[in-house]
């Protein structure tokens, strides 16, 4: 069970920003299911609301027709520590120096306590425990002269996965972080600038896409038009292969690829790998679904998407209980008796982290009567946790740090498990141009990561 990465969006210069923002957050609700935020501005004049819940239980109609103004930010969150509460939702909105930000964040910083530490010593008062504050103090406390020289000095300082969405009263700001861990887009909506997480939340509202917000650069656009400014240049691309894998929609390209083609490429390599004798192939949707059909088109073995996805039913892992994620298991999911009963079956699933979901769902296909149940996974063993803003536990948690294939097997009571190999995988991304993070597979950071990170009691994106 994995956590989402959160969503961020933004509008500069569309009279109905907050509606727009809403839609595309509805595209991005798969990337954080806990709560859901907008601020717009109207000529300086700061709205906001935000809640727990699905973008469509916390804004009603009347709500986003009180959120006035032609510029917007809005995020979908989910929590990777502590409870969740209101006070911890984003946009995080924060007034000093007689001017506002409201600022969005994807992804985890790698150094928040240390600089909160260094802050709070500076007299900063704290109204979260979101390592995403610790940004709009770093700017409050800047001595630049200037708001932009304030940003991209306070840009610099921090360390690990941001990509950011946030704005003044009177501009809307983007920034990735050097590595580019996290996607983060630019659109046209005629004279309007969008950004956004995914470019499937431009497609929502008709949006044009333009470009990605390149790796260690910061946009601020106002009624001038786009200023771009590079904070960083030095550090090699580092973009996260899961969000291939798993937390991208496939209708999205990010990082130059379409996710869709990739998951599918994903399937056509494990068919390379492995050979089983099979009547279904049958995906664990949702994200399972294009490596399902990849493998069984390369391997000419039908292809059955017999378990049945309830879409009423949101992803498990939100939860932050595990015992009401056990119980969603059977609610979001449930085999069709008809079609498997009987037959040895291959089940495609993009990725096992703590093991206990999936053992769930393998007895429930045992239920069903299925014959033999043999398992693909679309990538290697994750073996190691991620500080990126991804919710893989620490490594003890993870069963492919401590078992082996076999082992993992047998504790999944399946007939045979194979993964795709590290190298298969690269093989069906040969032609992806940025270079990726394979942290969670091999151990192998894009930063010396200290072991504070993990003890942090500031909440991530």
């Amino acid at each position: 069970m994995i956590k989402e990465s959160c969503g961020v969006f933004g509008v500069y210069g569309d009279s109905n920003a907050s509606l727009l923002t809403y839609l595309g957050l509805y595209a991005l609700q798969h990337r954080g299911q806990e709560s859901a935020g907008i601020v717009t501005s109207d000529r300086g004049k700061i709205s906001f609301y935000k809640d727990l819940g699905l973008v469509n239980e916390v804004f009603t109609d009347d709500i986003l027709k009180n959120l006035k103004g032609d510029m917007a930010v809005g995020h979908v969150r989910y929590s990777t520590t502590g409870s969740s509460c209101v006070r911890n939702i984003q946009p995080f909105l924060a007034e000093f120096r007689g001017s506002v930000i409201a600022l969005g964040h994807n992804g985890n910083l790698t150094n928040a306590v240390e600089l909160h530490n260094l802050l709070e010593e500076k007299g900063a008062i704290f109204q979260s425990s979101m390592d995403s504050e610790v940004i709009v103090h770093l700017i409050a406390h800047s001595q630049e002269d200037s708001f932009e020289k304030r940003v991209t000095a306070s840009l610099k300082k921090l360390k690990g996965a941001y990509s950011l969405v946030f704005m003044t009263k009177d501009r809307l700001i983007g920034a990735r972080d050097p590595f580019g861990f996290r996607p983060l887009c630019l659109g046209r909506l005629g004279k309007s600038f969008i950004l956004a997480s995914e470019t499937s939340a431009l497609d929502l509202i008709n949006a044009k896409y333009v470009r990605d917000i390149r790796p260690g650069e910061v946009v601020f656009i106002n009624k001038k038009g786009i200023k771009s400014i590079y904070f960083s240049q030095s550090i090699k691309q580092s973009s996260c292969m899961f969000e291939y894998i798993y937390f991208a929609r496939p209708d999205s390209n990010i990082f130059g690829r379409n996710v869709y083609r990739v998951r599918k490429a994903l399937g056509e390599q494990l068919a390379e790998e492995v050979s089983i004798d099979a009547d279904l192939v049958v995906p664990v949707p949702d994200s399972g679904n294009y490596a399902a059909l990849g493998f069984a088109q390369k391997k000419n073995i039908a292809y059955e998407p017999a378990v049945i996805r309830n879409h009423y039913i949101g992803r498990t892992f939100i939860e932050p209980s595990q015992r009401m994620r056990d119980l969603k298991v059977r609610l979001k999911l449930n085999p069709a008796k008809e079609i498997i009963d009987g037959k040895r079956i291959i089940i495609v699933e993009d990725s096992i982290v703590r093991g206990t979901t999936t053992k769930a769902r393998i007895r429930t296909l045992r239920e069903a009567g299925a014959k033999k149940i043999h398992m693909l996974v679309s990538c290697p063993p994750i073996k190691y946790p991620c500080f990126y803003g991804i919710d893989f536990p620490t490594r003890k948690e993870l069963i492919a740090s401590s078992k082996s294939i076999e082992k993992i097997r047998k504790f999944l009571e399946l007939d045979s498990l194979y993964y795709l190999s590290l190298k298969g995988m690269l093989r069906a991304m040969t032609d992806q141009k940025t270079k990726l993070c394979l942290a969670c597979f091999n151990g192998d950071y894009a930063e010396t990561i200290s072991r504070r990170i993990s003890k942090t009691s500031l909440e991530t994106r």
